[in-house]
């Protein structure tokens, strides 16, 4: 079921209530104005309440006529199929309707349905076998050379460590210092200041310069130092040294008796193994398996889901004190748990909806059917 089809059934189901409760409205008030326990303001303010839900009435029959419209255009094959009247059929003043979901039923049936067919089951009986000791041939008779080793004895003997030979020994040039005066810096002339009596007598010529200096040519004599000289006294030369040959006594191994064979036999070899022997060989062994069968259980569709009219409570019967009445007869039969308040809520609701199902009547989440009233000896 599409949401626009939802929506209209909301907006239909509106319209409906509004309608019965604006009608038995008017007649409450109708009968309220001979009764002394209802004042004026009271009538005033239900007067209020019948104008604003016969506003929201005129409203919801113009989203009616749109979603009919659209509930034409958007129906597929499959989906369920709307009633064909919109409103309560035979519709009485004074009662209030709402259009209803009814769910599918189900029918839960049980059948013998073959489970597995019959069948051979085939088992292979497994070869048996038993464990024995046999004395078996680990390795048979054999023979082989064995080595007599080699006898050796051990004997001294003087042996040549080195040959005689010549050494050639070098020796070194001898030599001695002496030492020997040569020339430093040889004589030369140069420039001095000041006049020839103070320059001595190596004076060679005196001039002036331009500022009145007097200037000398002074020759200055040549010097000598002392320096140690290393001469060459006896060249070097080479001499020959004998060197006598080197001699050590060791003591060496020899072969008194050279390495033989001899053949040695070995006897063979014996063990006692564990071996498992065939007792008898495998074979197979066939079983007839019956066919199985099991019950099996599955729901049946017995009718289709529906729209329906009920009649349910409203505005116009749900007075304090019908609201009480419901809450104590619900109340009686361990189904409300809160206080008695006269207000219809959520618990009221859900104590209503409880009892309906375990009593297999009609049942709503947010409304009170009248089945519910009747079922519980009210007269509302």
């Amino acid at each position: 079921m599409n949401k626009i089809y939802l929506r209209a059934l909301a907006i239909m189901a509106g319209a409906a209530i509004a309608g019965g409760c604006s009608t038995m409205a008017a007649e409450t008030s109708s009968v309220s104005a001979s009764s002394s326990s209802i004042t004026a303001a009271d009538l005033e303010a239900s007067q209020q309440r019948i104008s604003e839900l016969e506003s929201a009435l005129a409203a919801k029959d113009r989203d009616l006529a749109n979603a009919e419209a659209r509930i034409g255009e958007s129906s597929t094959a499959g989906s369920m199929t709307a009633d064909a009247s919109l409103f309560p059929p035979n519709p009485k003043a004074g009662q209030c309707y709402a259009r209803v979901l009814i769910p599918a039923k189900y029918q839960t049936v049980s059948e013998n349905v073959l489970k597995r067919d019959a069948a051979e089951r085939i088992e292979i009986i497994p070869a048996r076998y038993e464990t024995v000791e046999e004395n078996v041939l680990v390795k048979e008779a054999s023979s082989t050379l064995e080595v007599v080793p080699a006898v050796y004895g051990e004997v001294q003997e003087r042996v040549l460590v080195k040959p005689a030979s010549q050494k050639i020994v070098e020796v070194p040039a001898v030599y001695e210092t002496v030492k020997e005066q040569v020339l430093d810096k040889p004589a030369h002339t140069a420039w001095k200041k000041g006049p020839a009596a103070r320059q001595s007598a190596n004076v060679l010529s005196e001039s002036t310069t331009d500022t009145g200096e007097i200037m000398c040519l002074v020759e200055i004599p040549a010097t000598y130092k002392t320096i140690e000289k290393r001469v060459l006294v006896t060249p070097a030369q080479t001499d020959t040294i004998e060197i006598p040959a080197e001699y050590k006594t060791v003591t060496k191994t020899v072969v008194k008796q050279p390495a033989t064979t001899r053949e040695v036999m070995i006897p063979a070899k014996y063990e006692t193994v564990t071996v498992t022997k065939l007792v008898s060989p495998a074979n197979e062994s066939r079983t007839t398996i019956p066919a199985e069968y099991q019950t099996v259980t599955r729901t049946n569709k017995t009718t289709d889901e529906r729209m329906e009219w009920r009649q349910v409570m409203c505005e116009v019967n749900m007075t304090r004190d019908n609201v009480l009445a419901l809450q104590k007869a619900l109340a009686d039969k361990g189904y409300y748990k809160a206080g008695l308040d006269g207000v219809i809520g959520g618990q009221t609701l859900s104590a209503a909806r409880q009892y309906a199902i375990d009593k297999n009547l009609p049942a709503g989440s947010n409304y009170v059917p009248i089945e519910v009233v009747k079922s519980l000896d009210l007269s509302l």
